[in-house]
């Protein structure tokens, strides 16, 4: 078997395990790889399959990965609410697109623009004291408006 050695930040451990060694187990069930998790925060993934690996790897690293303010990512819409949509920016890492941020224009339904496995571009805003990411479509839809230097106007403003 080949194996890979990764470090990843000591508080992310809890992360990669899940509560009750959950994630951890969906991903050796997902990949058939072995995973072995120390303290320090390293992390040997082995199999003599490489794209097992590979996916493995990239499951951990998208774990422990940190959401950051001001990045945009690549999101999907995992449940929609009356007050916004939930979209998974990272493996296993939510954000709310709240209702105010998913157009440049007043949004009175959220299903109405928005439907679950729907991919789309989303900026973190804000992460606030307790973790929660906070996301905007609309600051990508600006800043893609703001390249295409307004060549389209067809609504006028208010």
């Amino acid at each position: 078997p080949r194996i890979i050695n990764l470090k990843i930040n000591p508080e992310k451990i809890k992360d990669i395990i899940g509560p009750g060694g959950r994630m951890i187990k969906k991903i050796i069930r997902e990949t058939g790889v072995t995973i072995d998790v120390e303290d320090d925060g390293s992390v040997q993934v082995a199999s003599t399959d490489n794209e097992a690996t590979k996916k493995a790897l990239d499951i951990i690293k998208g774990l422990s990965a940190e959401a950051e303010v001001g990045k945009v990512y690549t999101g999907k819409i995992t449940r929609l609410m009356n007050f916004g949509a939930f979209c998974e920016i990272l493996p296993g890492k939510e954000g709310l697109i709240h209702v105010s941020e998913i157009a440049n224009r007043f949004v009175k339904d959220v299903a109405s623009e928005l439907k679950v496995g729907d991919v789309l571009q989303v900026k973190v805003i804000e992460i606030d004291q307790q973790g929660r990411i906070n996301l905007s479509r609309k600051a990508v839809l600006e800043k893609e408006g703001e390249e295409r230097k307004d060549s389209d106007k067809t609504e006028g403003k208010r």
